[in-house]
């Protein structure tokens, strides 16, 4: 049995994580008292004494942690923020290539990526290797997101009986254009700068949409909205966690998109829409799958050889 040690394993992630164990047969939990889940030298024990060890931490955290790792062949994958760009570290978004596949495989480093970071590459890396998009195209990114994704403190706030009335409507943030997720989100796809990001939380729980606009009088190639859902559908051949939906879905869907459709689930939808001159591309999936504990378990699942899919809903 694999031995999985979840440090941080009351978050939101972490509890998550956690979860999808509790009914494997093929993995074995090692659990810190919870009096001592912040003491390093209790912490060591169990990372050391591990086969894989999630990082459900801040970013400082998740380096302490990494740092009393001696054992050369723990696997240990973080869903921070902190290694994500380190070229050292496997970026744990395989469907991107066969590279990236076969590096979370052998390393023993794996960095998952974040929500948006997720569904803004899912789109953004197919169209920049397929020579539509130019990498100093001035890309904007709009997203909504189920409010779990700030972390308990939000869930609080959302989920108090004597809330503002605020909560009730759209939270729109990232203002000063900071946003944890900007630098993977450029260092990944190879664009030249990173894009301007509108990200907003509404009133449910999981489940988000992320959406890139394209002008294409500004592309590298004249393509139509078909061109480009041809584009994905290629680029993604034959992976099981992402869905290409057909040109025209959103004609059966009311021309209406909602952005918890996905909650629950561990695979994400891309669909295409727009007309000859602008066309907006976009993906549909859960913040804690997908974007968060579902794709660490993803990772995991290649890293020791199982099926990718084991212990998901897909």
């Amino acid at each position: 049995m694999t031995k999985v040690f979840i440090d941080g394993s009351e978050g939101t992630t972490g509890l998550r994580i956690f979860e999808r164990f509790e009914k494997r047969d093929d993995i074995e939990l090692l659990k810190i008292p919870s009096e001592l889940r912040k003491d390093p030298a209790e912490i060591s024990k169990y990372i050391n004494a591990s086969d894989i060890t999630f990082l459900c931490l801040p970013d400082d955290a998740a380096r302490e942690a990494v740092s009393l790792c001696n054992n050369a062949d723990t696997v240990i994958i973080d869903t921070s923020t902190a290694h994500r760009t380190n070229p050292d570290w496997a970026y744990g978004f395989p469907e991107l290539s066969k590279a990236h596949r076969d590096k979370i495989k052998t390393s023993k480093r794996i960095a998952v990526p974040g929500c948006y970071a997720t569904g803004f590459i899912s789109l953004v890396y197919p169209l920049v290797q397929a020579g539509i998009l130019p990498k100093d195209y001035p890309i904007a990114c709009f997203a909504a997101s189920g409010y779990s994704g700030g972390g308990k403190k939000l869930i609080a706030q959302y989920e108090d009986e004597a809330r503002d009335k605020k909560f009730s409507s759209a939270r729109m943030y990232g203002w000063t254009q900071n946003h944890k997720h900007l630098k993977e989100m450029k260092a990944i796809t190879g664009i030249d700068a990173e894009p301007l990001f509108s990200p907003f939380t509404a009133d449910y729980y999981s489940g988000m949409i992320v959406q890139v606009p394209l002008q294409v009088s500004h592309l590298a190639k004249k393509v139509t909205p078909a061109d480009v859902r041809e584009c994905f559908a290629k680029h993604y051949e034959g992976e099981k966690f992402i869905h290409v939906l057909p040109l025209g879905v959103e004609a059966d869907c009311g021309n209406t998109f909602f952005s918890s459709e996905m909650s629950g689930r561990d695979d994400f939808n891309i669909f295409v829409t727009g007309n000859d001159d602008r066309i907006v591309v976009a993906s549909s999936f859960d913040n804690l799958g997908k974007g968060a504990s579902g794709a660490a378990i993803q990772c995991m699942n290649i890293s020791i050889g199982a099926d990718e899919a084991k212990g998901l809903n897909i």
